[in-house]
């Protein structure tokens, strides 16, 4: 058998066990959190659907409308198989995060993609965040999903701005008019200006994405604000057309219900708020105190991730942006923080990068870097239980959003080709005949 064979038959067999361990970790899950939350959902739904209130305080959903009309077909299913195909989808949507976020340090360092992308799907399975999302039946692995695809067609866009502004006639530019050789879906996906459909669209289904939307203001990159605006607030509108009175009602009153779910200071709830209010010893958190330092945090996080774009990182602006809003939203349970699944992906990038540097302060910043990230995925894999009286992740989310590292040059700049200019040819002056 060919090397080539052996390798792609290795693959499938791979990817046959990964299959089977990933359905393992669903069913697991799902048997440990018992899918509670999307329980709540899928009746109200139902109940919704036959003319009930959306958010009748007996069942204490919370949903926008956008993500009701979204989860109308599953709740003609039963609740089983809906938990099932959402937690298939929700992994799904988890491998092609990891390509996006894996991918390039693989490459990097001249390792398999392949092997690199399972490795930190199979390290992913394991720690809370993953486990939450899965057991209960939310959406967040969907959102990373798609915002981890709007920063993808960011880093297109960049790329083809680059290679328009040193090779103008170059024809994967976005002002190049569509050709037979470059159709036109190749060409949005090439020059990525479908950036802000992502954010646009996980704005609607919950609302912390929209913290995305200001970044992008901040770091000026208007056409995704725009796209990104645009796609929310036609969702939204759309919502409204279809489903008025919930509309109306969500808007009105559940926006700012956050106790709605339980109260603040529930030891799951690990955002700031909740910190606050434990410390207080109480349900509710210090409004006024709260916001204060929430402001604060949010303005770290944003001037920090302002920075990372600024180094090409967008990796760890993305990051940076989602760490700051799990910490200072109201409520932030566990299945929230996945953005600290490429916050350890950056600290062991930043290790390696430390390590083949050459001076001895940035190999022992390295080994710091290293020691971070096992610590991060030790915390976030050990039972929940051990962690929450301890506030363990709370703290955890915001050390990581204030010492987390970005790596400048990460995305290498294109640099002009210069092309040696060849010299004027002088015409060959005559001489006199007969030399």
């Amino acid at each position: 058998m060919p090397a080539w064979e052996r390798g792609r038959t290795g693959r499938f067999a791979v990817v046959g066990l990964g299959c089977i361990t990933a359905l393992w970790a669903i069913g697991l899950a799902l048997h440990a959190y018992g899918g509670t939350s999307l329980v709540v959902n899928h009746a109200a739904v139902r109940a919704w659907l036959v003319g009930g209130d959306l958010y009748d305080s007996r069942l204490g959903a919370a949903l926008p409308p956008v993500t009701a009309l979204v989860m109308t077909p599953g709740a003609v299913l039963p609740v089983t198989i809906t938990a099932w195909l959402l937690a298939v989808s929700g992994l799904a949507a988890l491998v092609l995060s990891l390509v996006a976020l894996a991918g390039p340090i693989a490459r990097r360092y001249g390792r398999s993609r392949f092997a690199v992308v399972v490795t930190a799907a199979v390290l992913a399975l394991v720690t809370e965040p993953v486990r939450a999302v899965l057991g209960l039946g939310h959406l967040d692995l969907l959102l990373l999903g798609l915002i981890t695809a709007d920063m993808v067609g960011l880093r297109r866009a960049a790329r083809a701005r680059r290679r328009a502004a040193w090779w103008p006639s170059t024809p994967s530019t976005p002002s190049t008019p569509s050709t037979p050789s470059m159709p036109r879906l190749r060409r949005i996906w090439s020059t990525g200006s479908w950036a802000g459909v992502g954010i646009g669209l996980a704005t609607a289904l919950a609302v912390s994405p929209g913290l995305f939307i200001v970044y992008l203001a901040v770091t000026r990159q208007w056409r995704a604000v725009v796209t990104a605006t645009t796609t929310a607030a036609t969702l939204m509108f759309g919502g409204y057309l279809v489903a008025p009175n919930a509309t109306a009602r969500w808007i009105g009153t559940v926006l700012f219900q956050v106790d709605r779910s339980g109260p603040v200071g529930d030891p799951a709830n690990q955002s700031l708020a909740g910190l606050l209010a434990r410390l207080y010893d109480s349900t509710s958190t210090p409004v006024l105190v709260w916001l204060s330092f929430a402001v604060l945090l949010l303005a770290v996080g944003l001037i920090r991730a302002r920075a990372a774009h600024a180094d090409n990182d967008e990796i760890a602006a993305f990051t940076l942006v989602g760490l700051a809003g799990a910490a200072a939203a109201p409520v932030s349970s566990s299945h929230k923080l996945v953005w600290v699944l490429p916050a350890m992906l950056i600290l062991v990038d930043a290790a390696a990068r430390s390590r083949a540097g050459a001076r001895r302060r940035r190999r022992f910043a390295g080994a710091g870097y290293a020691a971070g990230a096992f610590l991060a995925y030790v915390l976030f894999a050990l039972p929940p239980q051990w962690m929450l009286g301890w506030n363990a992740y709370a703290f955890a989310v915001i050390l990581l959003m204030n010492a987390l590292p970005w790596r400048p040059g990460v995305v290498p700049e294109m640099r002009p080709v210069r092309r040696p200019v060849a010299p004027p040819r002088v015409p060959a002056i005559p001489g006199p005949r007969g030399s």
